[in-house]
């Protein structure tokens, strides 16, 4: 049997908002990975231990969850007024892809911290105290987000006391802005609606008809009410994602979704577009008890929203998805806007399955169409480990 000597990479594997994931300067990839294509796909599926049918990513960096299941390039922006670019990789567990169709959010608040810290923002833009902006050019979707890093000393500051319900441990807020956040993705025309209504009728065949927000903001997302698929709006991920028929129904209504949205043309492409769009579920404020055991009251959030991604219930909430949900609550009648008590408004708290998000979102009527100028929310980003990452020789 032949014996191929790994090969080790330049790697830093950081925690971003809820979730994790394993960061590249783009110029420290093989040079065949240095460009989109299968051999970039399959060193990040190796290094993250996809495709595994196990389920589990034993053999690789991933922790077998969509929020760990994740990779990030980034490079030196040649884009005026942007710092760096920034590409999200959305790695399948067990399916043989890696899908490129959307943002990661929560990633997006440790895209600033390992830029400055990798030496790819202009020193000048760094202060020696204080708070480093860094223009962060979001290539899967071709928006621009605002990182604001706070910086101790001269270096990225990660710890703080700065609190985000699905993380375990305070740390330093990054604040993020995603300017115009309506998705233009590939078939939706950019239109933030892409049917052109806040609400619609989603006709679901074996499955039933439902009330729909279908919106592009943050990423591609269908708002579904609780109560009308059999839900609370307070469940977590067990009630779920521990149900076959619930997820295969949760697949199907996205599907369908996503061929309404004009992101697909027949319901078969959607298996190899898992990433986006994203089923979420409100309903209005009730009590409940988080996956933390902290007890969220009817006081602590204007909504409560459950969102699916990768298949099953998030444990939080995707950052994207964050932005949708702030997006959709600024303007009147979407059912998430109804849920939330109706009116306009400028941010919203929501409940999720760990507990609570405030996310903002300036909207505006331009005519006959609403425009969003910016979604803002606070985040965390650590470093958990820097160094290599190593992978078979021949494994791309």
């Amino acid at each position: 049997m032949s014996q191929v000597p790994q090969i080790r990479i330049p790697a830093t594997y950081l925690r971003g908002g809820t979730s994790k994931g394993v960061f590249f300067k783009l110029d420290d990839l093989p040079e065949a990975a240095r460009v989109p294509g299968r051999a970039r796909d399959k060193l990040l599926q190796r290094v993250i231990g996809s495709p595994d049918p196990y389920g589990k990513q034993i053999d690789g960096m991933g922790g077998a969850t969509s929020s760990t299941s994740k990779t990030v390039i980034i490079s030196r922006s040649t884009r005026p007024g942007h710092d760096v670019d920034y590409l999200f990789g959305q790695v399948s567990i067990d399916k043989d892809f890696v899908d490129w169709s959307g943002n990661c959010g929560n990633l997006s608040a440790a895209v600033g911290p390992f830029a400055i810290a990798a030496g790819l923002v202009a020193a000048d833009k760094v202060p020696r105290n204080g708070i480093a902006v860094v223009r962060i050019w979001q290539a899967n979707i071709a928006k621009t987000i605002v990182a604001h890093v706070p910086i101790t000393d001269g270096q990225v500051q990660e710890t703080g006391d700065f609190e985000l319900d699905g993380v375990t441990f305070p740390a330093a807020e990054v604040q993020l802005e995603f300017m115009d956040p309506a998705a233009e993705e590939d078939g939706a025309g950019g239109a933030m609606f892409p049917t052109g209504n806040v609400v619609d009728t989603l006709e679901v065949p074996g499955v039933g008809s439902f009330q729909a927000t279908m919106i592009n903001a943050g990423i591609p997302t269908i708002f579904l009410n609780a109560e009308e698929i059999g839900y609370t709006g307070t469940e977590l991920q067990d009630a779920i994602n521990s149900d076959p028929t619930a997820l295969a129904r949760f697949e199907t209504i996205r599907a369908h979704g996503a061929i309404r949205m004009g992101l697909i043309a027949k319901v078969e492409e959607a298996a190899t577009r898992q990433h986006t769009p994203k089923v979420a579920f409100v309903a209005p404020p009730k009590d409940y008890v988080s996956s933390s055991g902290k007890k969220v009251t009817t006081a602590d959030a204007d909504v409560l929203v459950r969102a699916m991604s990768m298949g099953k219930l998030h444990h939080a909430m995707m950052g994207t998805a964050a932005v949708a949900i702030g997006t959709a609550a600024a303007i009147p009648g979407t059912l998430v806007n109804l849920a939330a008590g109706g009116g306009e408004r400028n941010s919203v708290r929501f409940g999720h399955p760990s507990g609570t998000l405030r996310v903002g979102a300036e909207a505006k009527l331009e005519g006959d169409q609403w425009v969003v100028t910016k979604a803002i929310m606070s985040r965390s980003a650590r470093v958990l480990m820097e160094g290599w990452v190593r992978i078979p020789g021949d494994a791309f």
